[in-house]
């Protein structure tokens, strides 16, 4: 092709990025809208979204950047953060990360791009590694039973509280004791939790929680400035009151420590930050969360439990609560989708690679550091106000802390200065002995030498006495063979590739599911995310430190800002759900302010997402759910019936768009009309907020706030589960109640007010050293891109629907028969003909290589498809084949063919075991089996496990490593 006549400036003109994100080429394009009907994109567009909501004007995001241009300005940004040594503490520490996990777990698309394990046939790896980190808490903490993490330490203790709530006998108590010990930003959550739930909280001394009538109490072990005490009395004394006691700990302490459990403790929780997970200005990190085996069916978040395949060998998949979101709604006991799996794995790897003679070695070292600069700041004449630490101990400095921080940030050094009076220092992995001499120098003058060797002589001779002696740990810790065999680099490569291969992500296949947005996660975008000047700040540091980042983050917010159509913005939330919850916490403090505060109802349409009903229980919500038409609208009719029943007690409308069903709703202006005539504000799910971008917004259409799922729309990975961002974007009305932050004060976007309510997160800005992605996302493709994207994911969504259309029924469509980004077709018709379930179609796809769509959501019998704009023709294309072959082998079924029960749909998915089983004794053919159609065996993904028996499992539940000669009889 010549390009003579094209201009210099129109050769500049570089979309090579948007070329590369979008998948179908433009011939592909106008092949796939003349199957469908459409003479272009936006007469696509036209058919489909209704004119009364289609934006008028373009984004001003600008001009697309090639990756190059907008990966050199991102590092100009990022180097306006200044990287000094971080000695704050609270809960973040500088951390190395091992190599081998930085490259072959954070770096590697075939652990970042995974889903969620609902298909555990295919994420055995992941789940491996999650099991690995329960045990590691179990191990560590002395608890019976842990889940497989949860957003962070804060948000952690605040589900220790409600699980307090559930489980307490002193049930007629509406008190929760915090110890004043406590980290402040985790007093900050808690408290807003508890105001939502209608919980006292009662902070003191923690000896003093008995006192109290409590059904629960959070104790902080050691304390935030260090100290280490017997809690043992404490605990003992408020379980005598019937209470339930919850620990917040130190995961690396307890290699020394004495464990909580072992102190009678009902919850122990923390984060793992510190197993190897940059501090990353807040996160993101996973929490841990352990408790009694009693207290199983009151556990937040997600368990991954050992159960067996159809073959008898151990398999493992998320127990107990896997379903609860759709199962239990609002009485869910937490949300679900809370979890950062990505970053379980990294913690728990850093576990396995150093195993327990080099945590205990980590630990050791940290305490030696910490023993030597106390004694040598006491022995110069500085009082301590604890005698007793782990890694962190406080200074009195009186009327000295101005001059002495000033000295500690000329010298690149930051101290802990949130205390009056005083001044806390907090050790870490990567502290040198040069560390300690800077920090020495600080305290004594420029010239004064640390003569290190000499304290640590005697430290050696006298014993250490910061640890009391019934505190030390006896206890052995992470004696499964898994912690003792991959020591060697070598082994540990291994190891981690052998679980990668057991799981399928997107680097091997689409992943097609609906509402959940599976879409190319550029390695431009992932970039920056290891960048030290985005991962090695705390997110405490001071704001003169973190420009880079306030840069990044006011240009994302700007953008965000038009693409919602919204007037502020918090980007706090570090989960999609914890997004959900944040919207309805500004919500219920607006009414609040107008003296409207009863205000408690909250209408959702029978399609949501589960998130949508639990998240509206933990600000104690009152769910009422209306109903939808056939067609699967919102029944407006329905929806002024009960908005007019519950008018003056109307908090918020809870609604998707385009809906659940996967259509543009029509009315749905009229929607946001009805519940404001009521007086209720529109909470709008930003789950399919794919099908807005540039096309239409939020805020065009009525609503008052939304949060973003930054992992779907934006291409921050799903990472297996985690990690996430669900900042939220607000009308003008709800900016003044946006969240805020006690340890470092956050303003709303635009207005200049300071905000005066709590936290939802740990930190500030959430999970932020994840924002760079979104923000390489929407540099790299512009306005023009960001149309486009949208536009094809509608395209390919209908290109599916027409090409599957004519063997399964799509059960809804929109105006002109179009669906929106996705479409769910309806497997019950063949299901009653056949007995093929939409379980048996989920698990034979594993066979063609794909993960099955969203399988019984929102309708049961269906499978909601997603394929988004990244996916090329030639892939849909594969997974349209694959379900044509399918629907054949369905009709064999149903036709008599093949039996109801020896058939390869029942018996999906098959193993390589299955195949090479010289007892086959099957009906149908091998080959049939493993290579259904001729594109399998060019790319041949293997499931390590058979069929899963759920019900076994949670009847015989283990959520612990199991015995090796489990994996011996396999």
């Amino acid at each position: 092709m010549s390009l003579a006549n094209f201009s210099l400036s129109q050769l500049e003109q570089n979309q090579d990025f948007i070329r590369r994100h979008i998948g179908p080429s433009e011939s592909e394009i106008a092949s796939m809208l003349e199957s469908i009907g459409a003479t272009s994109l936006e007469d696509l567009i036209q058919q489909t979204v209704p004119g009364s909501i289609l934006l008028q004007s373009p984004l001003k995001v600008g001009e697309a950047k090639t990756e190059v241009q907008a990966l050199a300005y991102l590092k100009q940004v990022a180097g306006k953060n200044k990287l000094n040594k971080s000695f704050i503490g609270m809960g973040y520490y500088d951390t190395l990360t091992p190599n081998v996990i930085l490259r072959n777990v954070l770096e590697n698309p075939g652990w970042y791009t995974a889903y969620t394990p609902y298909q555990p046939e295919i994420a055995q790896g992941r789940l491996q590694a999650l099991l690995n980190f329960q045990q590691v808490t179990i191990d560590l903490t002395g608890m019976e039973l842990a889940s497989a993490s949860l957003l962070d330490e804060a948000t952690a203790a605040a589900e220790a509280m409600g699980l307090a709530k559930r489980v307490s006998k002193n049930s007629k108590a509406n008190a929760f004791f915090v110890a004043d010990d406590v980290h402040p930003q985790t007093l900050d959550v808690v408290a807003t939790r508890a105001e939502m739930f209608g919980f006292d909280i009662i902070v003191g001394k923690a000896v003093e929680a008995s006192q109290h009538d409590i059904f629960g109490a959070l104790l902080q072990y050691p304390g935030t400035t260090g100290a280490v005490s017997d809690i043992s009395d404490i605990i003992a004394a408020v379980h005598a009151k019937k209470g339930i006691v919850a620990v917040a700990t130190d995961l690396l302490s307890l290699m020394l420590l004495k464990p909580p459990g072992e102190m009678g403790a009902d919850v122990v929780l923390g984060s793992a930050q510190r197993f190897g997970v940059p501090m990353g200005y807040g996160g993101p990190h996973a929490a841990f969360f352990a408790t009694r085996d009693d207290y199983k069916r009151s556990l937040p978040g997600r368990i991954i439990g050992v159960s067996k395949d159809t073959r008898g060998r151990p398999a493992l998949r998320m127990a107990l609560q896997t379903r609860e979101q759709h199962i239990r709604r609002e009485k869910a006991n937490s949300n679900i989708c809370t979890a950062q799996v990505l970053l379980a794995n990294m913690a728990s790897f850093y576990a396995v690679y150093h195993g327990p003679q080099g945590l205990l070695t980590i630990a050791s070292r940290i305490h030696r550091f910490a023993d030597i600069l106390a004694a040598s700041l006491k022995k110069a004449g500085f009082e301590l106000v604890n005698s007793t630490w782990f890694d962190t101990f406080a200074i009195k400095v009186g009327a000295q802390k101005d001059a002495i921080v000033a000295k500690a940030l000329a010298a690149g050094l930051n101290l802990r200065t949130d205390i009056e009076g005083v001044l806390a220092i907090s050790l870490d992995e990567t502290t040198t002995r040069a560390d300690l001499q800077a920090v020495y120098s600080v305290f004594t003058g420029a010239n004064v030498e640390l003569d290190i060797s000499a304290f640590d002589k005697d430290i050696m001779s006298n014993g250490s006495q910061s640890i009391p002696a019934q505190l030390v740990r006896e206890s052995k810790v992470l004696t499964h063979p898994v912690f003792n065999s991959y020591q060697s680099e070598t082994e540990m490569l291994r190891y981690i590739k052998s679980l990668e291969d057991k799981d399928l992500a997107l680097n091997h296949s689409m992943i097609s599911l609906g509402s959940c947005t599976m879409k190319l996660n550029a390695t431009a975008e992932m970039i920056p995310v290891t960048w030290p000047e985005f991962g090695k700040l705390h997110p405490f540091a001071p704001i003169d430190q973190a420009l880079g980042y306030k840069q990044m983050m006011d240009e994302l917010s700007e953008w965000l800002i038009d693409i919602t159509g919204y007037d502020a913005l918090s980007m706090q939330p570090n989960s999609g759900a914890q997004g959900e919850y944040a919207g309805l916490v500004t919500i219920q403090k607006y009414h609040q302010s107008r003296g409207e505060g009863h205000r408690n109802i909250c209408l959702i349409p029978s399609s949501a997402h589960g998130t949508n009903p639990a998240s509206a229980q933990m600000v104690s919500y009152k769910v009422v759910v209306v109903n939808c038409d056939k067609h699967g609208n919102i029944d407006l009719a329905d929806l002024r019936k009960k908005a007019a029943e519950v008018a003056d007690n109307l908090a918020c409308a809870m609604i998707t768009y385009p809906s659940t069903h996967g259509v543009y709703e029509e009315t749905i202006k009229e929607t946001c009309d009805i519940v404001h005539q009521f007086g209720g504000q529109v909470y709008m799910d930003g789950a399919n907020m794919n099908a807005q971008v540039a096309i239409t917004s939020p805020g065009l259409i009525g609503s008052d706030v939304s949060h973003l799922n930054l992992h779907k729309t934006f291409c921050i990975p799903h990472g297996g589960g985690g990690p996430g961002m669900g900042p939220i974007g607000v009308k003008a009305h709800l900016a003044p109640f946006l969240p805020n932050h006690k340890v470092v004060g956050v303003e709303n976007v635009g207005d200049g007010q300071v905000r005066s309510n709590g936290a939802v997160s740990a930190a500030p800005w959430g999970s932020a050293s994840i924002l760079p992605i979104s923000y390489m996302y929407i540099k790299m493709m512009g306005s023009e891109g960001l149309r486009k994207a949208t536009a094809v994911a509608i395209l390919n969504a209908n290109y599916v629907a027409k090409k599957l259309g004519a063997h399964y029924p799509v059960l809804y469509r929109g105006r002109n028969e179009r669906v929106a980004h996705e479409c769910i077709i309806d497997l019950r018709q063949l299901k009653e003909s056949s007995g093929v379930t939409e379980m048996d179609v989920a698990k034979r796809l594993n066979d063609y290589g794909f993960h099955a769509p969203t399988m019984s959501f929102p309708v049961a019998g269906t499978l909601m498809i997603e394929p988004t704009e990244s996916e090329a023709k030639a892939e849909i294309d594969r997974f349209i084949e694959a379900m044509l072959s399918i629907h054949g082998e369905i009709i064999k079924v149903e036709s008599g063919e093949w039996d109801a029960i020896d058939n390869p749909l029942h018996n999906a998915p098959h193993t390589l075991d299955d195949i090479c089983d010289n007892n086959w004794n099957r009906s149908y053919d091998r080959k049939l089996a493993a290579y259904p159609v001729a594109a399998v065996a060019r790319n041949k993904f293997w499931p390590s496990v058979n069929r899963i028996d759920d019900v076994w499992g949670d009847r015989n539940l283990q959520c612990s490593c199991p015995d090796i000669d489990s994996y011996r009889e396999e």
